[in-house]
């Protein structure tokens, strides 16, 4: 199959998977209209460029560059084998966005390896919480800049979540998020360019966390997630994912402008309340500013 025949163009395109085709130098030559709507990128910005070339920069959970190690299709590439993972990749529009990768060789003829075939699936959580509810409750619910849910949702969240610890001990946690140095942003760049990193990091975080999970901006360069059913070590990684996926991203319009977040976690305990662990979390937030920002403290 090659990516110029006009009848597996027609199939590929109306996919709604992502599928892009690189030569053994790993440089895009066919870039479908699923990958287009899922990366923001369309075909004209990076056919003939390579996937590393400032484009997708995969990255893993760690918040490690795939395109410096360990990249899924050269690796296939170099020894025909398919593969599957699941990856963070680069928006267009500076955000990651959580995919599950399908890898395969390209074989002319005769078998040898002329390239590699990527299909990759939107993970982003396509049913969280806030779309239960119906479009009156969402407007009361959603903070209209970022898009996630309001403190007032996150609050009746967190009651939610004591009732069922209470009830049946089922655990869950807490984490308090804040954007560093968000004032020298604004009184550098203005409003607008703070408005679009508060949607970016909006995004990211939602997009690192589960259905059933929920993130809220809990106000002004805050947020606040609460993630069910965790053990202290997930809550661990949940929070380390948030941390290396925001400094990962980036706002195109700033080149340079680099955002990252201080957070603390903590794991909800028999005989707290909204107040006790918003308390404890808000603290732990700030032992991570103290000992110099882009840290993650869980108790």
């Amino acid at each position: 199959m090659k990516a110029d025949d006009g009848f597996y163009k027609i199939l590929l395109d109306n996919l709604y998977d992502g599928v892009y085709f690189v030569d053994t130098d790993r440089r895009i030559t066919y870039w479908n209209k699923g990958a287009e709507r899922i990366t923001g990128y369309s075909s004209a910005e990076v056919i003939g460029k390579r996937c590393s070339d400032n484009i997708l920069m995969h990255v893993d959970k760690g918040g490690n560059v795939l395109c410096r190690a360990g990249c899924p299709i050269a690796d296939t590439i170099a020894d025909g084998a398919e593969r599957s993972t699941e990856v963070f990749v680069h928006h267009k529009d500076g955000h990651r966005v959580p995919i599950t990768v399908r890898v395969a060789a390209i074989r002319d003829d005769h078998g040898a390896i002329t390239g590699g075939i990527e299909i990759f699936t939107d993970n982003t959580p396509a049913a969280t919480a806030l779309q239960r509810v119906t479009e009156i409750e969402r407007l009361a619910y959603i903070d209209p800049l970022t898009g996630l849910a309001n403190r007032r949702y996150a609050e009746i969240t967190l009651t939610a979540r004591f009732e069922e610890l209470q009830r049946y001990n089922w655990p869950f946690g807490v984490i308090f998020i804040d954007i560093d140095y968000f004032k020298d942003v604004n009184d550098r760049y203005g409003h607008d360019v703070g408005d679009e990193v508060l949607k970016m990091v909006a995004k990211t975080l939602q997009n690192s966390v589960r259905f059933f999970d929920v993130v809220g901006r809990w106000g002004g360069e805050e947020f606040l997630a609460v993630i069910a059913n965790v053990n202290r070590e997930e809550l661990l990684a949940t929070v380390n994912r948030f941390r290396v996926l925001v400094e990962q991203s980036n706002i195109p319009a700033v080149p340079g402008l680099r955002v990252t977040v201080s957070l603390g976690a903590t794991l909800a305990r028999q005989g707290d309340d909204m107040a006790l662990i918003i308390k404890r979390v808000d603290k732990l937030m700030y032992e991570s500013k103290a000992a110099g920002r882009n840290l993650a403290t869980v108790d």
